[in-house]
């Protein structure tokens, strides 16, 4: 089975909420619970939505176990070149965008957070600070310039 790299950060968000979902499940199941017991399921809303709760944590729980399972916590290894843990300065001549490279499921350009599974982090990749990439996007070719590798 593939490892998903994480940050020791995103491994432990990722934990946090596993155990969160674990306490909200008896609640979850006591709702339930309580919605059999008011007669006709077929048109009792409460039970509908009792029993869709229940489902999405029973989902999210699994979903998050496997993630579990197989995560391999990436430590930041301080080398000069861009990998899990560097923060990245680009530059496209215009402007400057600073980006942290995180694990694989921990992307969020909109916070400024790149995984290497990105278009962006593949091209950036173990490359260093002054190196120049170009990706290729849906309004044409971008040129970044590395201007720093943290």
């Amino acid at each position: 089975m593939k490892q998903i790299r994480f940050t020791k950060e995103g491994y432990e968000k990722l934990e946090q909420e596993y155990q969160e979902l674990v306490a909200q499940r008896p609640s979850a199941i006591e709702d339930l619970k309580k919605a059999r017991e008011m007669g006709d399921l077929s048109e009792n809303g409460y039970y509908k939505a009792a029993r869709s709760r229940l489902s999405f944590l029973d989902n999210r729980l699994q979903m998050l176990r496997l993630y579990l399972k197989i995560a391999v916590i990436v430590d930041a290894d301080n080398s000069e070149s861009v990998d899990i843990g560097s923060v990245v300065t680009l530059s496209d001549g215009k402007t400057d965008r600073t980006f942290n490279i995180v694990g694989d499921l921990e992307a969020d350009p909109a916070q400024g957070k790149l995984s290497l599974l990105s278009p962006i982090g593949k091209a950036i990749a173990k490359r260093n600070a002054g190196s120049k990439i170009r990706i290729e996007t849906p309004r044409g070719e971008i040129i970044y310039k590395i201007v720093s590798v943290n």
